[in-house]
């Protein structure tokens, strides 16, 4: 019996293996980090937020993701999934409200063509209403009390190959299909291709329009005239009348953040940053949780120093936190309390052409004092610098980073919340930022 049982395992035990090997882990600690990672989505498709918008609930109790079957809720407790709005054609998820447990999201007919519809669904119960139909653009923010939407729209007589393209996506990706020649007749990289499109389509000087939206009752409102690129609109997520806005294209080409008021008719857009050298670039921006704070990739010059730079918008004081080549990231995000930044990575052929750079990061800042105390004159007035002690939490090794990881904080700050390809397909991760016990 023992002999039988022995060759029963002898011949039984590598299928088992191979079985396992075959199924993606639901958990596991990172063997190179040691901090613990779970996946929170359950399909293939299923994806996160843009880093810069807001997916969690008020209460800072569930997730809302994307799903192939619609939208869902993640328990941040149990890690349950739930679905809230089952939708089968054409939808976009939006964001989560800063003050309600209401899901915002869109849906277009099954052809994605005409106009989009703007709902709003209670978490809790699934219940939606309309809140407006718009013939064409996007809604890209909510204000901090949710009265407001905010997006951005093209002049519907313009037409080019252009927008064309940037109207496609790649499901895969959630981007445009950049592909491009060079002058050589040989096609670019992905990040090459990406900034001569970028560049087609701010140079195509389309008028464009940013608008509000009354979401008790559906009036919309235009605020802002440009032909520039107008994009990546952000809601202060405390003051609900304070707009950010970027103008799009090649960074070291363009002036692109901004800042306006929407509450105030005929106000002027202030810029938040200018350059000091050729090729310096800055983007990639997001609100503190607390509002008062602007955030943003900054380098000076473009793919040689890196900086992590922030803009009190109250006093217009500067800070600015250093940091190495290989921790560059696509997208930065920062704590709720403020204390701790994040970073998603980036691979080879992006801006910082790192050589090691395919990992999620937990940053610590450190403020670089005055020496012995001493201070100088006019030190109130220039930047505060400071540098940011790395802690890699993911290997992303895996990762093919035309899907960007987005990754955020949750509302406690244990976890990182990002969407990854690292097992194959797009799925919805958390890394705790805490190391995992023994």
């Amino acid at each position: 019996m023992r002999l039988c049982a022995a060759l029963l395992l002898t011949f039984a035990a590598p299928s088992v293996v191979r079985a396992a090997d075959t199924v993606p882990l639901r958990e596991w600690i990172d063997p190179d980090t040691g901090h613990r990672i779970v996946r929170l989505s359950h399909e293939p498709g299923s994806a996160s937020l843009y880093f810069n918008f807001n997916g969690y609930t008020p209460q800072g109790d569930k997730l809302l993701l994307s799903t192939p079957k619609g939208i869902a809720s993640v328990d941040l407790k149990t890690r349950a999934l739930k679905t809230v709005v089952p939708i089968t054609g054409p939808f976009r998820l939006l964001f989560t409200g800063h003050r309600t447990r209401t899901a915002y999201y869109q849906t277009q007919s099954a052809d994605g063509q005409g106009a989009k519809t703007i709902w709003a669904a209670d978490i809790d119960s699934g219940k939606t209403r309309e809140i407006a139909s718009i013939a064409q653009g996007d809604i890209q923010t909510i204000n901090a009390d949710e009265t407001l939407l905010g997006g951005v729209e093209t002049d519907p007589a313009a037409s080019s190959d252009t927008l064309a393209l940037f109207a496609k996506k790649d499901a895969r990706y959630d981007q445009a299909d950049y592909r491009a020649t060079g002058p050589d007749g040989k096609p670019l990289s992905y990040a090459e291709a990406k900034e001569v499109r970028m560049n087609e389509r701010l140079e195509a000087r389309v008028p464009m329009a940013m608008f509000v939206i009354d979401t008790r009752t559906g009036a919309k409102r235009i605020v802002h005239r440009a032909t520039d690129w107008l994009n990546h609109l952000q809601f202060s997520p405390t003051d609900p009348g304070l707009l950010m806005f970027c103008h799009e294209g090649p960074w070291h080409k363009v002036d692109r953040l901004w800042l306006m008021r929407v509450d105030r008719p005929g106000d002027v857009p202030r810029k938040i940053h200018t350059r000091t050298m050729n090729m310096e670039i800055a983007g990639h921006e997001w609100f503190s949780h607390d509002g008062r704070t602007v955030w943003y990739d900054l380098q000076t010059p473009r793919g040689e120093d890196f900086w992590v730079a922030g803009y009190d918008i109250a006093t217009g004081k500067r800070t600015r936190y250093h940091l190495n080549r290989n921790e560059w990231s696509v997208h930065f995000h920062s704590s709720p309390d403020g204390k701790l930044f994040s970073g998603d990575g980036g691979d080879r052929e992006m801006v910082a052409h790192a050589s090691d750079g395919k990992w999620l990061y937990l940053f610590r800042p450190r403020a670089i004092p005055d020496v012995a105390g001493i201070r100088a004159p006019d030190a109130d007035t220039l930047v505060q610098p400071g540098v940011f002690e790395a802690e890699k939490l993911v290997n992303m090794a895996a990762q093919d980073y035309r899907l960007e990881p987005n990754a955020n904080f949750t509302p406690d700050g244990k976890w990182l919340v990002f969407r990854s390809n690292m097992q194959g397909e797009q799925q919805v991760y958390a890394v705790e930022v805490a190391k995992a016990r023994p």
